[in-house]
């Protein structure tokens, strides 16, 4: 393998690793050890911290190494209150800018992401789920949006391994709901409808917050929670 393949493998192992808690917020990140694991140099595998660090998936400290992101109470609640205001303005530019390619490889991961409720492991859902909203940020083509965006997926990644995880019927009821949702997505967009696609990003949103927030804060969050989720009309 080749010393850009060497680091590429890095860099996407380490963040499914994150994306699917396999590295616990919080926890620290033996150089070291990586470079070991990954067969790379110190040089090498500072270039993919550094990324990482970029992308939010790790904080680079003085003298001390990197640390896996953390999910503190303030950011978590930075992420409820930004959440349904992101998605919202992502899938409202994705309908509106989206290529046919882009659809293609929408409707791609979406079989991927219902392949994945059929047989695979909790994380392998959420890794397709967050495949899926990637490929929306990618539609949406606003670089001011787009950071945020996937500071956004990353955290959501991380706190909806629960969801994907369920644990009874009612449970299960929210998954199957969540796929239909992402085909309704993939129709509004693919119809450039983006009064639909506003509403469809606040149904899919509210879909999982309220699971979400349960695990994350058994207490809950001091947030306005608003109105039931409700699917979204075809």
């Amino acid at each position: 393998m080749q010393p850009a393949e060497k680091k590429q493998t890095a860099l996407d192992s380490l963040k499914n690793a994150i994306l699917t808690l396999d590295l616990a917020p919080g926890s620290d990140l033996d150089e070291a050890g990586l470079c070991a694991q990954y067969d790379l140099s110190r040089t090498p595998m500072r270039e993919v911290l550094r990324q990482l660090a970029g992308e939010g998936y790790v904080t680079l400290r003085q003298n001390r190494g990197a640390q896996v992101s953390e999910m503190s109470h303030r950011s978590l609640r930075a992420f409820f209150i930004a959440a349904p205001m992101i998605y919202g303005a992502i899938l409202q530019l994705a309908a509106t800018h989206r290529t046919e390619p882009q659809i293609a490889d929408l409707r791609t991961a979406q079989e991927a992401f219902r392949a994945a409720l059929t047989s695979g492991t909790t994380a392998a859902r959420a890794l397709a789920n967050n495949r899926f909203h990637e490929i929306t940020g990618e539609m949406a083509d606003n670089p001011f949006l787009a950071p945020s965006f996937n500071r956004l997926l990353l955290d959501h990644a991380r706190i909806s391994m629960t969801f994907y995880d369920p644990r009874d019927s009612a449970e299960q009821r929210n998954v199957d709901l969540a796929c239909r949702q992402h085909d309704q997505i993939i129709a509004a967009i693919t119809a450039r409808d983006t009064t639909k696609a506003v509403l469809l990003a606040d149904a899919h949103w509210r879909l999982s917050r309220d699971r979400i927030s349960q695990f994350v804060m058994p207490g809950g969050l001091d947030l306005p929670l608003g109105t039931p989720p409700q699917e979204a009309r075809a």
